[in-house]
């Protein structure tokens, strides 16, 4: 499969601004609602070539894409992680990522991995009536929410690309057409760079069969918090009588955002209109709401135990990772990540240093292959994206682990009460510097992060399908200095 990314820069019409006149990127010449993109995968290999025609100065004008939840297998170069596993694309050039995904099938999405460029990047949902996508959206541009310290507040939320915001027009709002009687599975996206949401249909349940890309064992439920990274398809029965009936996606951003849980106007809202219902506005009321969500509850469909030994800090490598937040800068047992010069990749494969020299500095944890890494964190609020598809044997809220049938995913909440301290597996299968950081884009831009480089030894492997044009997007003085293949 050969597909041509071309990212141009170009204005969203007013007659369909959500928030404001910023620009927004167009993919294959086409606007879209912000980022996303699901899958259903083969083991086809993939040849994506992104194309660099960014123009609007008001974003960075490198650029580089990430496929987010893709494991490549053998191909980290291709992961599209700036600094990490490549270089940036510059403008007017273009790099062709070419990797598989066998077995796995499911939910996932790209963006842009290049500073805080992804809340308004590389945006594709398709065109089924059956993807939701929830995001932010902000007034200013990418160069001065990049120079934020400290919180920053976004001005709606939109859904499926549409939405109101204070003091702005009524503008149209998504809607999502159902037929009596008819099941559907809807897939999921939280897309936003800071909040999270509590997603709801008013008068429907929610049964949840996917998350992240993995089958779940059914769990039904009438609200789902959907964090930024995360992904899930549920089963709606479009069950009520022909209506129409308020999809709502309220933001945890209490502190700083006014609009952000409620619902006047038309605001964090979208409509599920039943087949003959009249185009309006609904009047449906939310709740009650007696199925609450529980990530504990979660399992894989296909039975996957956790790797390793049962218990806690049983694992052949277990890293305790606390973070912390110094004068709005984020650290990682208290160092703060910043993007080195040379990709981690390029300095892997350079065989120069020795582990402690990787850069940044005490942002790289070297990892041996082949073992049972356990990583855990305690509570910070936030959702982490991690190096690989993980167990989760320890949740955020539960302090029982679940070592037989956990929950496997890539993006995970660290909790929201003191005491919670998630914890996670994963097997060092899968040689290359992954990046693992949360996935609030502005804690990421601000230290949030950590790289762990792994199986260095097997980097052979990985090099041999590494292209010319990899090398190419790097400055020659840092490619020549670094690296001969």
């Amino acid at each position: 499969m050969f597909l041509h990314i071309v990212l141009a820069g170009c204005l969203l019409a007013s007659s369909h601004a959500v928030s404001s006149n910023r620009a927004r990127l167009a993919l294959n010449g086409r606007l879209h609602s912000q980022e996303g993109f699901f899958l259903a995968l083969s083991s086809k290999r993939r040849s994506i070539n992104v194309v660099n025609q960014l123009q609007d100065k008001n974003m960075p004008l490198s650029t580089s894409v990430h496929w987010h939840g893709i494991k490549q297998q053998k191909t980290n170069w291709a992961d599209g992680t700036s600094f990490i596993s490549q270089c940036p694309i510059p403008p007017n050039r273009s790099f062709l990522h070419q990797f598989s995904a066998a077995n796995q099938t499911g939910t996932y999405w790209y963006h842009s991995h290049f500073h805080t460029q992804y809340y308004r990047a590389l945006t594709s949902v398709g065109t089924e009536n059956t993807v939701i996508t929830i995001s932010d959206w902000y007034h200013d541009p990418t160069t001065v929410l990049d120079k934020i310290i400290g919180p920053v507040t976004n001005n709606s939320t939109l859904i499926n690309g549409l939405g109101r915001y204070p003091g702005g027009p009524m503008s149209p709002l998504s809607v999502i057409n159902v037929e009596q009687g008819k099941r559907y599975r809807f897939r999921v996206l939280g897309l936003s760079c800071d909040p999270s949401y509590n997603f709801t249909i008013d008068g429907h349940t929610m049964t949840i069969i996917e998350a992240d890309g993995v089958e779940t064992v059914p769990e039904t439920v009438d609200k789902l918090p959907v964090l930024a990274g995360q992904r899930y398809s549920v089963v709606v029965h479009a069950n009520q009588p022909v209506a129409n009936y308020w999809v709502r996606a309220a933001s945890n951003l209490l502190a700083t955002q006014t609009f952000a849980q409620t619902f006047a106007g038309g605001m964090n809202q979208a409509i599920l209109r039943y087949k003959g219902a009249p185009e309006e506005d609904p009047t449906s009321s939310p709740g009650p709401f007696v199925l609450p969500f529980n990530e504990a509850k979660l399992a894989s469909l296909m039975n996957i135990p956790a790797p390793g030994v049962p218990g806690i800090g049983n694992a052949d490598i277990s890293l305790n990772l606390v973070s912390n937040n110094v004068n709005n800068l984020f650290t990682i047992n208290n160092v703060s990540y910043h993007s080195p010069p040379t990709p981690v990749l390029l300095q892997m494969l350079s065989g120069a240093q020795h582990p402690s020299d990787l850069l940044p500095i005490g942002s790289v944890y070297e990892l041996r292959p082949n073992q049972v890494v356990e990583i855990s964190i305690p509570f910070s609020a936030t959702a982490l994206g991690g190096p690989h598809s993980f167990a989760v044997v320890r949740v955020a809220g539960n302090n029982t682990p679940n070592f037989v049938n956990p929950i496997w995913r890539d993006t995970v909440s660290m909790g929201f009460t003191p005491g919670d301290n998630v914890t996670f597996r994963f097997v060092t299968d899968n040689a290359g510097p992954w990046f693992f950081h949360c996935h609030i884009d502005f804690h990421l831009n601000n230290g949030f992060a950590a790289v762990m480089a792994e199986a260095r030894d097997q980097l052979p492997i990985v090099s041999e399908s590494i292209p010319d044009t990899w090398a190419a997007l790097c400055p020659a003085q840092i490619f020549n200095h670094t690296w001969v293949p």
